[in-house]
This record gives C-alpha cells, structure tokens and sequence, in this order.
C-alpha cells in the first residue's frame, strides 16, 4: 500500500487538495492508497510530555507509516522551509524502523515560483538520515494557489501529467525494494 502524507494541518489547504488528486492518479493505475492527514492529529501529540510517552492515540499514525510499501511525502513550503507540524509528525515516529529502508518520494508546492524547493530538499536530507531510499523523481507545483482551479483540478494538465509519470516511476521502484529491505 502506499502512503500519502499531506504535511500541514493548516484547514482548507492546497496542500491536502494535492494529495487528493494523487490520491485519485494511483486509484487510476489500480493501486491502493492510505492517506495520512496532519490536520487529524491528535492534540495530545503537542505536549511536551509526548516526546517521552506517545498518546495511545498517534499509534494510527504509527502503523500507517509502518505499514507502507511506500511513502509520498506532499509539502507546502512555509517561510522557505517545510511546515513545524511536518518536522514534529517525522519527530515522533519510532527510529529507526519507521523510514528505514523504505521507500519516499516527495511532491512540493508553494505559492512561489520554486514549487517548495526548499522544503523538498530539508525533507531529503531527514529522510536520507533516516535511512529511507529516496526516489529520484521529485515534482513541483509552483503558484499552486493559480495552478488549482475552481474544480479542485490542475489547470495545466501538464501537472497532472507529471505527478502520473512519477507515480508510474515509483511503483517499480517500491517493488524493487520490497524484496530488498522491507519489512512488509
């Protein structure tokens, strides 16, 4: 199954609208998806004392990550890096064994013109360390906020048409690890 991580928790986002149409491109290619939406996280994952005892309510959060044969991480970029929420949610997820060995490409998008360059990148760099294979093929919405329409669709299918390129890509990609290093 793979995974798709909407990574703010910011109400109504773009970010979310996103993920739902890659959520629909996989349906398409016949391939079952879990999305993880950061807006449903439990309060209880803010306190501090959540670092030493997680809430018996993130273990859903847990198991989806767990759980994944791949990971596509959706980001927004917010003040040229990705979103606190995101670095908290990867904060808490069990090391090594929650991103090791397995599988993560990444989707950013940001109301400028560098398509949240930035945050794809600082997320590379975390993943890398957390042992995750990171897919090559990265692919960015820049003015996100114009490239959406009315519909909730793209409106240069241009997009659309790389996000499915990059799906199509992963797949094998995935598949080719699993007998690897996977656990699942």
């Amino acid at each position: 199954m793979i995974t798709l991580l909407s990574g703010t928790n910011r109400p109504d986002s773009n970010t979310r609208k996103v993920t739902a149409l890659i959520e629909g491109l996989y349906h398409e290619i016949g391939v079952p998806t879990r999305v993880i939406d950061l807006q449903e996280l439990p309060v209880e994952i803010f306190l501090p004392t959540a670092y030493a005892t997680k809430p018996a309510s993130f273990a859903r959060f847990t198991e989806a990550v767990l759980s994944a044969s791949g990971l596509v991480v959706v980001t927004p970029e917010y003040n040229g890096s990705m979103p606190g929420v995101l670095k908290l949610f990867i904060d808490h997820l069990k090391f090594p064994e929650s991103f090791e060995c397995r599988p993560v490409c990444f989707v950013g998008l940001a109301a400028g013109m560098w398509g949240a360059l930035r945050s794809v990148e600082q997320l590379q760099g975390i993943f890398g360390y957390r042992g995750a294979h990171l897919f090559p093929k990265r692919v960015f919405v820049p003015g996100v906020g114009q490239a959406l329409g009315p519909d909730g669709r793209f409106v240069d299918p241009e997009i659309t048409g790389r996000l499915r390129e990059q799906a199509e890509g992963f797949l094998p990609y995935v598949e080719c690890l699993r007998g690897v290093c996977l656990r699942n």
